[in-house]
């Protein structure tokens, strides 16, 4: 169970350079491309392996009726809140009808 709280303490940070990754897209001025490319690559690619992979821990847990003692709360919470926001960026990203 350490590593089900290990992979979701990793999928948070992952949401938090999500975030960080979808507000650099309103900043042009950044010239540390070292950054950038750290954030963009945590943000957008590490967040599509461990956010779905972690929730659907989180679902068999649920089912098994073994999650509510294992995790914190505000951590499954998090990272479910963030798998929503992150489904909605991608429906809005491939947004044909109001191109």
């Amino acid at each position: 169970m350490r590593v089900v709280l290990f992979l979701s303490r990793i999928a948070f940070i992952c949401n938090v350079f999500f975030l960080v990754a979808v507000l650099l897209r309103f900043a042009n001025g950044l010239q540390n491309g070292v950054f950038v490319s750290t954030v963009v690559i945590m943000g957008y690619f590490l967040v599509v392996l461990f956010n779905p992979l972690v929730n659907l821990i989180y679902g068999v847990l649920l089912l098994r009726r073994r999650l509510p003692g294992i995790m914190p709360k505000w951590l499954v919470l998090a990272n479910f809140i963030f798998l929503l926001l992150q489904l909605q960026y991608i429906l809005f990203l491939n947004d044909t009808l109001h191109s």
